[in-house]
């Protein structure tokens, strides 16, 4: 009985483990969609954002005058920002349910989410109509690091609370 209780715990730990990589991947290949897509298909997409942008913004200021192609351009170098934030995010809290010490894996983080966008911008190259951009690998790390202080000013926060709930 004692042996099966100990695989049921190693199951459970292996899904602790595996879970969050799982998401990391399945963000990673979300990304790598979105940058597969054709030019005029990825425009069209963000096309699309910017409209419904532009029709609540107009709801909130009415009568100001907005340049489409300046706000779809903000639109596009967004989402590349808060898609890498996410994942690293997503990524930090992989190392961190890895046990991956707190500097190093701050560091692998980073590195990944940084690796990741370049790869991605030269995947761009093989995509009819894009091309791959340093400036994107620049706001793509700028988002993972980012993502990656939130992670870290969360996290102090919930260690806080649970510290101070186990005093009382």
């Amino acid at each position: 009985m004692e042996n099966k209780m100990e695989k049921t715990m190693s199951v459970n730990q292996k899904i602790q483990y595996l879970l969050p990589w799982i998401l990391v991947f399945l963000w990673m290949f979300l990304i790598f969609n979105m940058s597969a897509q054709p030019a005029t298909q990825s425009n069209s997409l963000s096309t699309e954002v910017t409209e419904k942008l532009t029709e609540l913004l107009n709801e909130i200021t009415p009568g100001v005058d907005m340049n489409m192609e300046q706000l779809n351009h903000i639109v596009r170098k967004n989402a590349h920002f808060f898609a890498y934030l996410i994942l690293a995010i997503l990524v930090r809290n992989a190392l961190k349910k890895g046990k991956i010490p707190e500097g190093k894996s701050l560091l692998l983080a980073i590195g990944l989410c940084v690796l990741y966008a370049a790869s991605d911008e030269f995947h761009q190259i093989f995509v009819p109509g894009r091309g791959p951009q340093v400036k994107d690998v620049f706001i793509d790390s700028a988002g993972a690091v980012v993502g990656i202080g939130i992670y870290q000013i969360v996290n102090k926060i919930v260690k806080q609370k649970s510290f101070n709930k186990a005093k009382h």
